[in-house]
């Protein structure tokens, strides 16, 4: 399905703050203007309750170590470019970040910032490290996302220095994932969570494969709660361990309601595979050739 002019339902594009088409939100749906507050209305896709946990709360409910997951999932961070922000993840490399290609390109194929106004923040020990992005660097699926199928829709980037002091996801095992496939999906930026900054957990499941890329990427749905300013995070497997995707957007008919998950409510993000887990790897093998 394209970003375009008319959504899923045939209805003529609304745009504003959060961009819907006809219940289809990319993009700008997804990108939080910083000096915006969001409103009573802003879309938070659930599917009855909010599942999303703090770290902590995550933590305690499984009887683990708050501690130690905020330091294993120290590397997702904000991806701040111009005035919007999305979200991000190291990637195999402490100085490779994914995310997805409208974090970074507007709805005319533009970079919204250069380099010194696109930034990578994660929060570990207790403070947050920020870290030039290096837009020359970036490899994306689609410099107009808005206008292309979602599926085109990741990008990896390059930063301006590693950042040691948070461990990068490595890459899921390269096997093809199914329908009901358990993920664990950790976010930063939704702007109806902790004002933006707090990372949420929860556990849900891969749902419908909706679309294969030519580059060898596929678009699921899948049933965890996601808010604006989260485009980018990760689905990580079933441990926790490997980046298997990273959400784009959603469809929804009343994205500011609890709905059941179905063909017409739910969230969906592009899988590592293909030309972007290929962009992944390229990156990294830079990093480790210039550290020699």
């Amino acid at each position: 399905m394209k970003a375009a002019k008319v959504g899923a339902l045939g209805k003529v594009a609304a745009w504003g703050l959060c961009l819907f088409i006809g219940g289809l939100s990319k993009g700008a749906g997804f990108e939080a203007e910083t000096l915006t507050p969001p409103s009573l209305a802003t879309p938070v896709v659930v599917f009855g309750a909010d599942a999303r946990a703090t770290i902590e709360t995550f933590a305690i409910e499984r009887r683990l170590d708050p501690a130690a997951l905020r330091r294993r999932y120290a590397g997702t961070g904000i991806v701040h470019c111009g005035a919007s922000h999305g979200s991000g993840q190291l990637t195999v490399a402490d100085d490779v970040i994914t995310t997805a290609a409208h974090v970074f390109y507007d709805h005319n194929g533009a970079l919204r910032a250069d380099s010194a106004h696109c930034r990578f923040v994660v929060e570990t020990g207790g403070q947050e490290i920020s870290t030039a992005i290096e837009l020359k660097s970036l490899i994306t699926g689609s410099t107009h996302p808005y206008d292309e199928d979602a599926v085109h829709d990741w990008a990896v980037a390059k930063l301006a220095r590693p950042v040691r002091e948070a461990e990068p996801y490595p890459l899921a095992p390269e096997t093809r994932e199914s329908a009901q496939t358990p993920v664990l999906y950790v976010a930063r930026g939704a702007i109806d969570w902790q004002a933006g900054q707090k990372a949420s957990m929860q556990d849900c499941r891969m749902r419908d494969d909706l679309k294969n890329g030519a580059e060898g990427t596929r678009e699921f749905s899948f049933d965890c709660a996601a808010g604006i300013g989260g485009s980018g995070s990760g689905l990580l497997d079933r441990d926790g361990g490997g980046l298997l995707a990273v959400f784009v957007g959603f469809r929804s008919v009343a994205p500011d309601k609890p709905l059941p998950f179905s063909a017409e409510h739910y969230n969906f993000a592009v899988t590592v595979e293909g030309a972007f887990r290929r962009a992944v790897e390229l990156q990294s093998a830079l990093e480790a050739t210039a550290a020699k």
